[in-house]
């Protein structure tokens, strides 16, 4: 059993290669460039929304069948076809060279798993059974949902502008307050649009007087 362990990367303006042009390579693409990687994709053919972000320049094309040379310059590198001889590949390749890949469905040719997520803004919550189950993995995600409305995205902005500003006057109030500080009662206030208010609490909740 791999016990995997959880990191969230930084790939603004990192190469990331593709290999392969369907509805997987579609959504793999489409966290990269959220992400803001610089992708280019190895197919010889693509989905409607991978050619118009081709034609668009925000994706590196090249319409033809994978070869090692395609690894050059790579930071890292996503297996995504359903040809498992090209997985093979693209994996040995990969490793000799000393890069990270990841291969769709296919734990034993990866190197880091792509998590199920739900995003609230900057607040980013990863579930993962190390490949067992990426079915149940979602279907985790998906009852979360109803756990961390939308409000937290909010809740992040906010919780960041006040440390922001707690630091730049040194007034740094310890883990614990604020974990205490941070409870569900902000999140109502936001709710109701009460930003104003919401931000009064959390300063109070804090211990600091403005």
């Amino acid at each position: 059993m791999i016990h995997y362990y959880p990191v969230a990367l930084d790939l603004r303006d990192r190469l990331c290669l593709v290999v392969g042009g369907g509805p997987v390579a579609e959504a793999k693409v489409d966290g990269l460039l959220a992400a803001g990687a610089r992708v280019t994709v190895v197919s010889p053919e693509l989905t409607a929304d991978l050619a118009s972000w081709a034609a668009d320049g925000r994706i590196i094309h090249r319409p033809h069948e994978y070869g090692p040379d395609d690894l050059d310059g790579q930071q890292l590198v996503f297996a995504a076809t359903d040809r498992r001889q090209v997985t093979e590949a693209v994996a040995a390749e990969a490793r000799r060279r000393g890069l990270w890949v990841n291969a769709a469905d296919d734990p034993a040719f990866c190197d880091f798993l792509l998590p199920s997520v739900l995003r609230r803004g900057r607040l980013v919550i990863a579930v993962s059974t190390g490949g067992a189950s990426p079915a149940l993995a979602a279907r985790m995600r998906r009852d979360l949902e109803a756990l961390v409305p939308a409000e937290y995205e909010a809740l992040v902005e906010l919780a960041a502008e006040v440390r922001s500003e707690l630091r730049a006057r040194a007034d740094r109030p310890g883990g614990a307050a604020w974990r205490a500080a941070l409870g569900g009662e902000l999140i109502a206030l936001l709710a109701q649009g009460k930003r104003g208010e919401a931000k009064a609490r959390l300063l109070d909740r804090l211990g600091v007087t403005t």
